[in-house]
């Protein structure tokens, strides 16, 4: 059987996609290599699905710091409130947690997952499941065909490439798609990590010093080789028995990869502000003066509750201060150093996890190559891409989630338009 429309990819963006396209009366078909469609989004947000971000979409461009102003036209067509109304007509209702995170007041993710599947169903959509797509087959300019590895031909108007990058491989996310994507003569720009962990053989990182040791609210930021700060985010993280971890390094990840690239370095360094809103000088001066309060009371006691108790005496032994020692005894040189480490403590960092590793695949389709209007292939007729596979990325947050939905649903309308034109 022929269809005006396949979705590759059953993933949030090959969902979207397959039902907008059978919201416009398409005959469309789904096809997805693994057992049970939509994977990546039963496992976001901790298995509970952050399905999009309530944030203006000016901030949520700023999140999405790969390529996010292409979305601009998109944003202007399907909004991330459009997403939220979506998915409450689907009688998912959502609440707002912190910093926009929208969430479905089941706090399951299944519950998303299940909508959209009964969506599909009413629209019709054929389902294959476990059927893995070896090749996408053009003609004359234009999309003709799937081939499966089992040898089966469909044809097809349209084909929508919905399958993700190459992070969360056991989502079925291997990357698949960029050959295809190459062949139709679209540009792959280089894939990296980003969201992901960050490693260091520093000495204290390789004795497992802080391992397991989680800081709140501080500031990291990656500096360039002249010392300045390249970006900075303020939010918790957590040392590893490899490096670093936690919601302010995977942040920080995509840019260290990036400094790593660009100056050539085998290392770069990161700098911990472990108490943001305080100046040097002012945690000098407030260690003099609870020093002068109780000269004999040994400095580990005095300075309790500064920081946690695990990073105090690292920072104390890096600063060649005695734990144990009265505080009156220590010169002020000491004091003014242990205080310059509180605000600037630099970690040399050598990379991140492979991108299997990571939660969000830098990279892919080359956004020059696609209309940001339709999400269609500037290159070859009735291609469309949306997801991951292009290269736009961003934070952890709802952002790629939301990225994913608004791309879906432009491939997949107009994938259907354009079937239907050529009817």
């Amino acid at each position: 059987m022929d269809y005006d429309v396949i979705v590759i990819g059953g993933g949030p963006s090959g969902l979207m996609a397959a039902i907008a396209a059978g919201e416009k009366g398409a005959q469309v078909l789904l096809i997805d290599k693994g057992d049970k469609l939509g994977r990546k989004l039963a496992i976001s947000g901790g298995g509970r699905c952050n399905v999009t971000n309530r944030l203006p979409v000016e901030e949520i461009i700023k999140h999405l710091p790969g390529n996010g102003k292409f979305l601009y036209s998109a944003f202007s067509i399907f909004s991330n409130e459009d997403i939220i109304t979506f998915f409450e007509k689907l009688g998912v209702a959502l609440k707002e947690e912190d910093h926009g995170r929208m969430f479905p007041i089941s706090n399951k993710a299944q519950s998303v997952v299940d909508a959209l599947l009964e969506k599909l169903e009413k629209h019709h959509v054929r389902i294959y499941k476990n059927s893995p797509v070896a090749d996408v087959i053009y003609e004359d300019g234009h999309v003709s065909a799937v081939l499966l590895k089992d040898g089966q031909k469909i044809c097809a108007k349209s084909i929508v490439i919905a399958v993700g990058g190459k992070s969360v491989p056991h989502t079925g996310s291997t990357g698949d798609g960029y050959a295809w994507a190459e062949k139709a003569g679209h540009t792959i720009t280089d894939l990296f990590p980003t969201e992901v962990p960050i490693t260091s053989s520093e000495p204290f990182i390789k004795a497992k010093t802080l391992q397991g040791l989680s800081l709140r609210d501080i500031n990291l930021s990656v500096l360039n080789p002249k010392g300045k700060p390249i970006i900075t985010h303020r939010m918790d993280m957590l040392f590893t028995h490899f490096g670093i971890s936690g919601p302010a390094v995977l942040r920080c990840s995509q840019f260290v990869v990036k400094a790593i690239k660009k100056w050539k370095l085998a290392e770069v360094t990161m700098s911990l502000d472990v108490l943001p809103d305080k100046r040097e000088e002012e945690i000098f001066q407030e260690i003099v003066k609870l020093v002068k309060c109780d000269p004999k009371k040994s400095i580990k006691n005095t300075l309790k509750g500064l920081v946690p108790e695990r990073y105090l005496l690292f920072l104390l032994e890096f600063n060649r201060i005695d734990p144990s020692e009265q505080g009156g005894t220590i010169s002020n040189e000491k004091i003014r150093s242990f205080a310059k480490s509180c605000k600037q403590f630099l970690i040399k960092v050598n990379g991140t996890l492979p991108l299997e590793k990571a939660f969000v695949t830098g990279g892919g389709v080359s956004v020059k190559e696609i209309e940001p209007q339709t999400m269609g292939s500037k290159v070859m007729d009735g291609l469309y891409f949306c997801g991951e596979i292009l290269d736009v990325h961003g934070y952890t947050g709802g952002y790629n989630i939301t990225s994913a939905l608004v791309t879906g649903r432009l491939a997949g309308t107009n994938a259907a338009l354009t079937a239907k034109n050529r009817a």
